[in-house]
């Protein structure tokens, strides 16, 4: 059975996608990687922030859709993506946050590291993880964070169950994580710890209110499958699990399958190629809107659609 090395993305649903830009480009200084759109409705954009590459592990996507009404975070749903930044920069970070009207409150340690919590412009719950392992290149330093304290990837993600016991038991025997600890009523899983983007924990809320995914809310999480073949082996081993699987959908920068666990989170095997390069060189990743061939001949309609963005430096791009 293969096992994912972690996460590959976390996808959530905006309001503005101005307001989104400036603050994930902007406070927390990533890169805007892609910017594209929802291939199943083209009418909004999926944009893509992450590392300088675009590295898998590394990525938070988002669907705006203004004037969408406001999501409920609880039960069956990821409630909490978490970046890692350098151990060390967490004062920073919290200095930072406070400058830009952004609260987080004072750092809670959690399994030994420090954690900052913050919430974006849409409410979406946010953690920024001080992580030693963090400390080692990769960040984005095309903005205005400096490169030392630039967030570096994802750290994981929280899951809140109504009963983890099912959901533990698949992310286990069918993705490969494993289990390496508890605090209180949250459980850590771990994937491969030398990648990005390798935690995943499960906090037990038996009693808590269901979630609504809407504006502010999580809509799926991804997880990495280094190949087509691998991600054909994590199928195979779902369906055997009992569980109702897509087909394999292509998305362009990567190929997914969809699979709803039992608690009810939306979970996608994303494969790490071909990668954000494929339509636009590395130096340019994020300055022009990219279709996919078959919305080409939409083009011109699809930018008279989608509102302008601005990406710093008042650049402005459709």
């Amino acid at each position: 059975m293969p096992a994912t090395p972690g996460l590959h993305h976390v996808t959530a649903i905006a309001g503005e996608p101005q307001a989104i830009v400036d603050f994930y480009a902007g406070v927390l200084g990533l890169r805007l990687v892609k910017r594209t759109v929802n291939f199943d409705d083209p009418t909004t954009y999926h944009l893509y922030f992450g590392d300088r590459a675009g590295r898998p592990g590394t990525i938070l996507t988002f669907f705006p859709w203004p004037g969408a009404p406001r999501g409920r975070t609880g039960a069956g749903q990821a409630t909490a993506t978490a970046f890692a930044v350098p151990a060390g920069s967490i004062p920073f970070w919290a200095g930072r946050l406070e400058a830009a009207g952004v609260s987080c409150g004072e750092p809670l340690t959690r399994f030994g590291e420090a954690v900052l919590t913050l919430e974006d412009p849409d409410g979406l719950r946010l953690e920024l993880v001080g992580r030693d392992a963090a400390a080692e290149g990769g960040g984005w330093d095309g903005g205005d964070v400096p490169g030392e304290h630039a967030i570096r990837a994802l750290a994981g993600v929280t899951l809140t169950e109504r009963d983890v016991a099912a959901t533990g038991a698949l992310l286990v025997s069918s993705l490969g994580l494993r289990s390496v600890g508890r605090e209180g009523a949250r459980i850590r899983l771990v994937a491969d710890d030398r990648e990005p983007g390798a935690t995943v924990d499960l906090v037990e809320d038996r009693d808590g209110a269901a979630g609504h995914v809407a504006v502010g809310t999580v809509h799926h999480v991804a997880f990495r499958a280094s190949s087509d073949a691998e991600q054909l082996e994590f199928r195979a081993d779902l369906l055997g699990a009992g569980q109702s699987v897509s087909p394999v959908k292509d998305r362009g920068y990567f190929r997914s399958i969809y699979v709803r666990e039992p608690g009810g989170v939306l979970l996608e095997v994303a494969t790490d190629a071909p990668g954000f390069a494929t339509d636009e060189a590395p130096a340019e990743l994020g300055h022009a809107l990219k279709l996919p061939p078959w919305l080409e001949p939409r083009r011109r309609e699809l930018e008279g659609v989608l509102p302008p963005l601005s990406v710093g430096g008042g650049r402005r791009a459709a």
